[in-house]
């Protein structure tokens, strides 16, 4: 008899190779469908979250607390929604994990080989819940952490918030023209989709904010401007031709500046202390944009939140700087979205032909023209019965 050999026994889990990074937005280009995501990312916001999805990973595990009970983030809720398992609080220790090696998660364990590398905790709906609920408890510790943020904000930008002071001079001309301010961030695509007929009539000049130049790119345009510290933007956006706005801080240092330069493109630089979808409106209103129209940027509080708090005062208070020019496109695809099945569709039609129908029964000049229709019926249908009595 010949000896049966015992298989090894086959190890639960996921296992999958990984792809590292600290921060969500550079290791998303990268991520492949199957493959996990390690991340290192205090309260995951939505837009983290809808971009990892749209990757399909095999699971997220993040070094950092998703969900920290500063605010109710709606990131690990999306992620979980999805199916795709979230691993949290692993530590520093996951950050160690080499690019592209395969490792196993089992029940929150996470191996290399047979090497305990973390632990966390798989998060789930439950979980998330009860989380969510304790950060909307600190909520007004926030507000109180915005009020004060937004004080001085404001004292160390007023310049340029109330006169305009510090606003570079650009070679597009925004003057009475409209403005589309596109950021890669909430329901962008829908929005971008929606706003199609209004790009063909208006003709507006098209400010991609980072990444949000790529966005406009793949909904078939081209950005006129480019504004942002050029960290989420592709080679290809930046040589499309659009003029180019980096954004610096305060003290002088643009991180996104040595990038251009070696693109060998041509540039401008506007320091502020505020975002960089932020400076986009600042310009297009100093440059007297007529209309500014926003796609994909921050406007709820928790949308604000989701930036950290010293994010959304400059937001907030840039907001109320460009007041009534400002429409906001989030939530347009919503509105307008197709409602009308093909089905009813012909049925709508299929009664008005019939109304019509009616209509021209009982007028005389109706029943003359059926009363022609009929002849000529008559008359075809005797011209057929006479080819096929000859044939016969």
């Amino acid at each position: 008899m010949r000896a049966r050999h015992r298989s090894a026994p086959e190890l639960s889990g996921i296992v999958a190779p990984v792809r590292v990074d600290t921060r969500t937005k550079n290791l998303v280009p990268r991520l492949q469908p199957g493959e996990i995501a390690v991340i290192d990312h205090l309260d995951i916001d939505r837009v983290a979250a809808e971009s990892l999805v749209e990757r399909r990973p095999a699971a997220v595990l993040n070094a950092a607390r998703s969900i920290s009970g500063r605010y109710p983030n709606l990131g690990p809720e999306i992620l979980v929604a999805a199916g795709i398992p979230l691993v949290d609080d692993l530590g520093n220790d996951v950050m160690g994990l080499r690019e592209g090696r395969r490792v196993r998660v089992d029940e929150g364990k996470v191996f290399e080989g047979d090497t305990l590398v973390a632990e966390g905790t798989v998060q789930d709906t439950e979980s998330i819940a009860v989380a969510m609920v304790e950060a909307r408890e600190g909520l007004s510790v926030q507000l109180e952490s915005f009020a004060a943020n937004t004080m001085d904000f404001l004292r160390r930008e007023r310049e340029l918030l109330i006169d305009g002071v510090g606003v570079p001079k650009i070679a597009t001309r925004l003057d009475g023209r409209h403005a589309l301010i596109v950021v890669r961030g909430y329901h962008h695509k829908e929005d971008l989709a929606t706003l199609r007929p209004y790009v063909v009539e208006y003709r507006p000049v098209l400010v991609g904010v980072d990444g949000g130049a790529d966005a406009i790119l793949e909904a078939g345009w081209k950005p006129d401007l480019i504004v942002g510290d050029m960290d989420s933007v592709s080679d290809k956006a930046l040589t499309s031709g659009a003029e180019i706005v980096v954004h610096a801080y305060r003290d002088g240092r643009a991180p996104g500046l040595e990038r251009v330069e070696q693109l060998g493109l041509a540039h401008v630089v506007f320091p502020a202390a505020g975002t960089s979808e932020d400076i986009a409106m600042l310009l297009a209103d100093d440059k007297g944009a007529e209309l500014i129209v926003a796609v994909g940027t921050h406007a709820t509080l928790v949308e604000f939140l989701d930036k950290g708090r010293a994010g959304m005062a400059s937001t907030f208070l840039t907001r109320l700087r460009v007041g009534g020019k400002l429409v906001d496109a989030k939530g347009v695809s919503r509105l307008y979205r197709q409602r009308i099945s093909n089905l009813q569709l012909t049925l709508l039609v299929f009664a008005g032909l019939l109304a019509l129908g009616v209509a021209l029964a009982v007028t005389p000049a109706g029943q003359t023209f059926f009363g022609l229709i009929a002849a000529r019926f008559d008359d075809w249908f005797s011209w057929v019965s006479s080819l096929l009595g000859g044939g016969a």
